[in-house]
């Protein structure tokens, strides 16, 4: 699936994964799709049951954190709970949807990282620093850092997401926002991070998103801890200094760095091995996170 619409249902807006239909004046419907982007290029491949993996995840944390007192936009993925309107999309919604509280979003993407890697590295060996943030100077990539830094970044309609430091953040959000968001951030990577490595996954970096009830209380939004919002390392072949195999669109963004690619619309077409060995990578992450087998809804 690339593109969705759901006849008598509103359509908000076409994300780079999700399809977003108002529901009411209090929620919000959530499609995930199978679409990928790769250095902020939507490819025209879809990796096959992505977007189920994706909303069942997202789903297994926020239960998980629930249950720590932690609140999120999170209501059901049970189709039937779902809305009579709904009731005629069942098939197609089953499995990678989620209805889901409706807030304000908060213009910053909350990135808590563990391990030097991605934009994080690239921003290091330039200045030694992430978002302000200063370093020892002997870090290698992929080296784990002595503590987890939280690292906003500016959210982007189009286009790659600017890292910020902690006084833009602040001047985004207000100061309450930012202590909330930046407290918030670390705890929850901790308690997945902790999750993760039982079950033999390093989760070296994720990134968050808050919405603000009309209450004014701050809560978890969009999706949580997945391959396409983290950096999932196998733990059993981590080495400092080297790239680590990974359960996320990595293995994508590697194939694609071999093409003659000038990173602009359109991409090149992603090979069946490229497909398949993606595909095989988000559940691979899936089952070992949450313990269950994966199926097709």
């Amino acid at each position: 699936m690339l593109t969705l619409d759901l006849p008598g249902i509103r359509k908000l807006r076409s994300g780079k994964v999700r399809e977003v239909f108002e529901l009411d004046e209090r929620h919000l419907l959530f499609v995930a799709t199978d679409r990928l982007s790769a250095f902020d290029v939507v490819l025209e491949d879809p990796i096959p049951n992505k977007g189920a993996v994706l909303t069942r995840l997202s789903a297994f944390w926020f239960d998980k954190f629930a249950a720590k007192g932690i609140a999120s936009h999170f209501v059901t993925i049970d189709v039937a709970a779902f809305s009579p309107a709904l009731k005629p999309h069942a098939e197609i919604l089953a499995g990678r949807s989620m209805i889901v509280e409706r807030t304000v979003p908060l213009p910053v993407e909350c990135v808590v990282r563990g391990y030097l890697a991605g934009s994080g590295w690239k921003e290091y060996q330039e200045t030694g620093r992430i978002c302000g943030i200063p370093l020892p100077t002997d870090l290698r990539f992929a080296d784990a850092l002595v503590e987890p830094i939280f690292t906003p970044a500016h959210k982007a309609d189009a286009g790659h997401d600017e890292n910020i430091s902690w006084d833009q953040c602040c001047a985004a959000i207000g100061n309450a926002a930012a202590e909330f968001v930046r407290w918030r951030s670390t705890e929850i990577y901790a308690l997945g991070g902790a999750h993760a490595a039982r079950c033999g996954i390093l989760i070296a970096d994720t990134k968050f998103e808050f919405g603000r009830r009309a209450d004014g209380t701050i809560i978890l939004i969009d999706e949580c801890l997945t391959p396409d919002s983290s950096r999932f390392w196998p733990a059993d072949s981590y080495k400092p200094g080297v790239s680590p195999p990974s359960f996320d669109k990595q293995f994508v963004r590697d194939w694609l760095e071999t093409q003659p690619w000038d990173k602009t619309p359109p991409a090149p077409r992603l090979p069946e091995a490229v497909l398949a060995g993606t595909a095989a990578r988000y559940v691979e992450a899936y089952e070992r996170i949450t313990g269950s087998k994966f199926a097709n809804a």
